[in-house]
């Protein structure tokens, strides 16, 4: 079913390009975006595109939602990475989000964002598909950039593909590292970029990165991306393939991404 979009859009931001790229390609069809900025390092960059920015902490939740009320938003899209180690710091954690917290029965991704998502709903608020407004970011089928994978990486991606399915399955993570199709790390908590870090160490080398929607993945949240980060991540550590799912994962600065996989033969491929 397509979504008829308001005029007015709200954003709530998290770490990255993601949000500013929304933002941006909003504004430019018309959009006005009010945004709910969790993070300081694209605040200047969403100050451009949105008509207003809101700078705050996750675990504020009483002030989130007196901005959503007095901005009349109906319609909200979450982009941008926001550490669940948060959950563990508790900074500016107000009544309101230590009750959801205690009531939660379990703190993983999925189940948080659905509670979340609830909240939201009960005052109003429908969550939108984060790609709706990217879809153009979205990474198609085949290998980007002028790196072919060899017999021996496409092997550790066909291992890794089955194996990153089925810990999303039981909602712990969309990414694993592999070598010589043996397990170096599993993400979990830490996110990709440290994932990468943790498996790279072990590996020494040749570290194979796959990273692919959960199987019952829901567009409202945690969709898979990928960006010039986690390249450089990747060749600090000499792992030298990242694999992730055709259509499912988004790709921030893709020229630049490629430019730099290419020129560090870094292999970038969709399946």
């Amino acid at each position: 079913m397509s979504v008829v979009l308001e005029h007015k859009q709200g954003l709530i931001a998290g770490d990255g390009l993601l949000p500013v790229k929304m933002a941006q390609h909003a504004k430019e069809n018309g959009f006005d975006v009010v945004c709910i900025s969790l993070s300081n390092d694209n605040y200047k960059q969403l100050k451009k595109y949105c008509s207003k920015v809101y700078s705050l902490c996750p675990g504020e939740a009483l002030k989130i939602e007196k901005i959503l009320k007095d901005e009349e938003i109906k319609q909200l899209t979450f982009l941008g990475k926001v550490s669940k180690t948060v959950i563990l710091k508790r900074p500016k954690f107000d009544s309101k989000a230590i009750d959801f917290i205690k009531k939660a029965i379990r703190l993983n991704d999925d189940k948080v964002m659905l509670m979340i998502i609830e909240e939201l709903e009960a005052i109003g608020v429908t969550v939108l598909d984060q790609t709706l407004f990217i879809k153009n970011l979205m990474i198609p089928s085949g290998v980007l950039g002028k790196i072919q994978p060899s017999q021996e990486q496409v092997d550790d991606v066909n291992y890794g593909y089955w194996l990153a399915k089925e810990t999303g399955k039981l909602d712990i993570g969309q990414s694993v590292v592999i070598r010589d199709k043996m397990i170096m790390a599993v993400e979990a908590i830490e996110g990709t970029d440290k994932c990468i870090r943790r498996g790279g160490k072990l590996a020494k080398k040749n570290a194979r990165i796959i990273k692919v929607a959960k199987p019952s993945q829901d567009k409202r949240f945690d969709i898979p991306a990928i960006g010039l980060k986690t390249l450089k991540t990747m060749r600090k550590y000499r792992a030298d393939l990242i694999a992730v799912e055709a259509g499912e994962t988004i790709i921030v600065d893709k020229d630049k991404v490629v430019d730099y996989a290419d020129r560090h033969n870094i292999v970038i491929m969709a399946v």
